[in-house]
């Protein structure tokens, strides 16, 4: 009866299907993870009880070596003691002795005697030896006299000797070696204080022998062993699981099976592999994975068919083996344990859950049955049905409902009948008129679509921000453009607050622009902005919208990226002011190296004719040092404009690297390390290698600087092709080039640091230090070379200054001139030198020193008449030319052009400036070049570089 009906069938069977399936698959998804991790928590537990004991016995290692440590550490203590207590005595007994009438030998010889008998410690004693190796005092009578040379060890050196050596040489320290106890023979590491009194013409020695430390040492392990053992025995891992530990001979130290600990199980085999169970656990320790074997159980002696598993820890420093050990029936049955009680209690909640739904059933069914068979009866055409249901829920809610709607029913189609006829009639002729309206307004729809989605594509190509906001301030439109920054859905941004989307701060910095915007007035207006990490400076111009009545009804806002256009604007700038200090600076070295060519070569004109007037050389010394100091200035500020003469070539970046750090690794101090990384290339940095050096020298030099309390300073050097666009110090050209990054983990640069450290005199540095032209040449240098150089400051600390030069195939190099090997004459005297210079100071200095080298010396003040001149000097023997000279022909062009005359000459180029202007080439292969000042040395040498050549 309760199944008769059809609803309640399906009703009960639909709610049991959904239990049933419920329940399978609670059982199939959780009952296999919840046994699989009860499994893997019971293993894992074994591991923790293995980690812990591991470290407890590693802490006790750590403990005993410190322990060692500090005994053997007090014990050197009590040894320099000793020894100082031995010479008071020495002293106090040869003084007591004197006064009793003794000579000083016989006063010496008495308190050695009584020094033989002192003993301390472990019988433990002193020893003194004078400073020929013979033994003055031993307690031991068959070393006491004897000459400490005689006594040799198992290798054949005699150590005692060589021990009282390095006392002599060194004053006092500690040594070790092999000796024997007195009332022994067998000689044992000994560790000795020995300490010399070059006064008392001997030295006392007095040790302590490392097997009585050991002794200490090996107690305190037995200790911890005992101590490991007692808490090993409290450890249970499941319900019999155990550890146990062994060492690396195979002897069982711990196990809680009385018949195996202490003995030795390496005769023991797994029944698994075959193998002995001792090897296999030590093939497994530290490797994470567990050892599968099989062994007996407590209660089954001698039946090895129960599976166990251990994990094993090696313990390096008592070479112990510690390992877990349980059966794998053990971790299961708690899983399967939890497995049951959770079926049990499935099972009882699925028996009541039928018993409820059944009853749930039944009085959720029968209402709906009377209401069908109601349906159906008034279907039939009975209008006047009705349910007779009264309840007072949903159910009854439902009768009521359905009796009142056949109601209505019944009077509604009465009504209907009459005027379904009447709207026939006009429905027929709306829908013609409706046919030929839905195909025009869905042609003005296509065509509205088209326009719509051609505007879309223009304003998201548009390289603008655009956005369009009603007089409150909230978003009608905006472009893909506008979302991608600030990182939005577009379809989300409409209707939403301006404020909402840029953000409150944005807003406030614009609002005056939208007041104005409001107001009817088109404003613009530059921001400096922060954007996905990156800062930008936006351009953002707000006009107005009207409405026909004059009315504003929105604002368009326009906002252009011009972070590019700022950048390039600002790089041109500092390019500009740079070039115009380096010309000024450059021009102020050159005349300023004329006058220190003039006052050097004077000075040491002077120094030379007054070399006997001691109190003048006195004087001359440091006004010759203050103006080659004043040499380096204007070679940093010639450096930094761009004018210092360069001998650019092929460079071997990695030697060059090598040299500059064993250059640099007796300059740093010891708590600075130097790392270098060189990517090789087959293209090589086209540039002056010393300039080079000296430029790396110069980081390294302001890294230290940032380094007070030590770092890391690493270079690296990689070639790498720029061909997308890149912007260091500006724009870098499309090429290949070498880059060098020098990296360090100081302080870094401060922000007016990173405006300003290429300026020349511009220091960061306190008190004075430093000239502030360090980077500042390094900075012209590299612009001379036609390189780049870049300064950043790394984001958690330090700095990285990155160099760009040149980088060419060797290939692509060739010498320009090549100079004849033939040898000259080093007989100087009497030989015709011809001298260029325009500026007459410096050529009467350099006249003189020529003068002086023994030359004859014939001079002109440009290269015009120097051409008119050398035709009628066949005798000539060299040049001296300055390369900046006035007229149309400078110094390097009157070179080449005696060369090609006279390759024999020696020709010599002085130069306060680059002698590589207007495009020239370098040619330092073919002429040496002097730098002014410069002195007659370095003249001499330049005459002595020609004849090598």
């Amino acid at each position: 009866m309760l199944f008769r009906s059809k609803l309640m069938q399906r009703f009960f069977l639909t709610l049991l299907l959904i239990i049933s399936m419920i329940f399978v698959t609670v059982y199939f998804y959780s009952v296999p993870v919840i046994k699989k991790k009860v499994f893997e928590i019971e293993r894992n537990s074994s591991a923790i009880a293995l980690n812990s004991v591991f470290s407890l016995a590693n802490k006790m290692y750590a403990d005993t070596e410190k322990y060692r440590s500090q005994a053997l550490e007090s014990h050197k203590k009590r040894l320099r003691t000793v020894v100082d207590l031995a010479d008071s005595f020495f002293v106090t007994a040869v003084a007591e002795a004197r006064r009793n009438g003794f000579s000083e030998n016989q006063a010496r010889q008495a308190a050695f005697d009584q020094l033989k008998g002192f003993k301390y410690g472990d019988n433990d004693y002193i020893w003194i030896a004078d400073h020929n190796g013979i033994l003055l005092s031993h307690p031991d009578p068959r070393y006491q006299g004897k000459d400490t040379a005689t006594f040799r060890m198992n290798d054949g050196d005699s150590e005692v000797r060589a021990i009282i050596d390095l006392a002599l040489n060194q004053g006092e320290g500690f040594y070790q070696y092999k000796w024997n106890r007195l009332d022994s023979e067998r000689p044992l590491d000994k560790v000795s204080f020995v300490k010399n009194f070059p006064q008392r013409g001997f030295v006392i020695g007095s040790g302590v022998y490392l097997d009585d430390l050991d002794a200490d040492v090996e107690r305190i392990r037995s200790e911890a062993l005992t101590e490991l053992r007692e808490g090993i025995n409290e450890i249970k891992i499941a319900s019999t699981g155990y550890l146990f530990v062994f060492d690396a001979r195979t002897n069982m130290l711990i196990h809680p099976n009385a018949n195996i600990a202490g003995k030795n199980f390496l005769e023991l085999t797994n029944p698994v592999t075959g193998n002995s169970i001792a090897e296999d656990l030590m093939q497994v320790a530290d490797t994470g994975k567990e050892l599968y074997y099989k062994w007996d159980r407590p209660d089954d002696p001698g039946n090895y068919s129960y599976e166990k598993l251990s994990l094993v820890r090696h313990l390096p420093g008592f070479d112990w083996y510690i390992c877990s050990s349980v059966y794998v029936d053990e971790l299961r049955s708690s899983s399967e344990l939890l497995t049951e009680r959770i079926i049990t209690i499935a099972v009882i909640a699925l028996i009541v859950a039928l018993l409820l739904m059944l009853l749930f059933s039944q009085w959720i069914t029968q209402p709906i049955k009377r209401l069908a068979d109601t349906a159906v009866r008034v279907s039939e055409g009975e209008l006047s049905a009705k349910s007779g249901i009264r309840r007072d829920d949903e159910v009854g809610l439902l009768a009521h409902t359905f009796d009142t709607m056949v109601e209505r029913l019944r009077d509604s189609i009465q009504n209907l009948d009459i005027k379904v006829e009447q709207r026939t009639h006009a429905l027929a002729e709306k829908n013609q008129q409706l046919i030929i309206a839905s195909e025009s307004m869905a042609s003005a729809k296509e065509a509205l679509a088209q326009s719509e989605q051609r505007q879309r594509q223009i304003l998201d190509a548009l390289p603008a921000q655009i956005a369009y906001i009603n007089p409150q301030l909230k978003i009608l439109f905006v472009n893909q453009v506008f979302a991608r920054i600030f990182q939005q859905d577009k379809a989300g941004m409409i209707y939403q607050p301006l404020a909402a989307v840029i953000g409150d701060e944005l807003c406030a910095l614009i609002n005056w622009q939208l007041e104005s915007a409001l107001q009817g007035q088109q404003t613009a207006g530059e921001y400096t902005e922060q954007h996905q990490h990156r800062e930008m400076i936006c351009k953002r111009i707000l006009i107005p919208c009207f409405d026909p009545d004059g009315e504003v009804n929105g604002v368009l806002i326009l906002t252009f990226d011009i972070t590019t256009e700022k950048d390039a604007e600002r790089q041109l700038n500092e390019a500009q002011r740079m070039n115009a200090v380096g010309q000024m600076a450059g021009g102020l070295a050159h005349d300023f190296n004329n006058l220190l060519t003039i006052i050097l070569g004077n000075l040491h004109s002077v120094g030379d004719r007054y070399a006997d007037d001691e109190q003048l050389q006195r004087f001359l010394e440091p006004a010759t040092r203050a103006t080659r100091r004043g040499a380096d200035i204007t070679s940093r500020l010639l450096s930094f404009s761009r004018r210092q003469p360069l001998s650019p070539t092929l460079i071997d970046i990695d030697k060059l690297l090598r040299d500059t750090i064993e250059l640099l690794s007796s300059s740093l101090p010891d708590n600075i390390t130097i790392d270098v990384h060189n990517k090789h290339s087959e293209l090589w940095p086209f540039a002056d290698p010393g300039r080079l050096e000296d430029a790396l020298v110069n980081l390294a030099f302001n890294a230290r600087d940032a380094m007070p309390e030590g770092g890391e300073l690493s270079f690296l050097s990689q070639t790498i092709e720029v061909r997308a666009r890149l912007v260091m110090d500006e724009l870098v050209q499309p090429g290949h080039y070498c880059e060098i990054c020098v990296t360090d983990s100081g302080t870094g640069f401060t922000d007016q640091a990173l405006t300003q450290c290429f300026e020349p005199f511009f220091t960061s540095k306190s008190n004075g230090a430093g000239s502030g032209l360090g980077l500042s040449m390094v900075y012209g240098f590299v612009k001379q070379s036609k390189g780049y150089i870049s300064i950043q400051n790394a984001s958690g600390r330090g700095a990285t200054i990155t160099l760009l030069l040149p980088a060419k195939n060797p290939e692509e190099i060739s010498p320009i001139h090549q100079m004849s090997d033939q040898q000259a004459s080093l007989e100087q005297q009497g030989k015709l030198v011809c001298l260029v210079e325009d500026n007459p100071d410096v050529r009467s200095v350099v006249r003189q020193q020529l003068i002086d080298l023994g030359f004859d010396v014939i001079d002109t003040h440009s290269a015009e008449e120097a051409k008119r001149l050398i035709p009628l000097l066949p005798e000539l023997y060299g040049l001296v030319s300055d390369v900046m000279l006035p007229g149309n022909i400078n110094g390097i062009e009157l070179a080449n052009w005696l060369y090609q005359r006279n390759n024999r000459c020696r020709i010599i180029l002085i130069s306060g400036y680059s002698y590589q202007q207007n495009g020239e080439k370098p040619i330092s292969q073919a002429f040496p070049l002097l730098s002014k000042p410069f002195d007659i040395a370095q003249l001499k040498k330049a005459f002595h570089d020609c004849d090598k050549r």
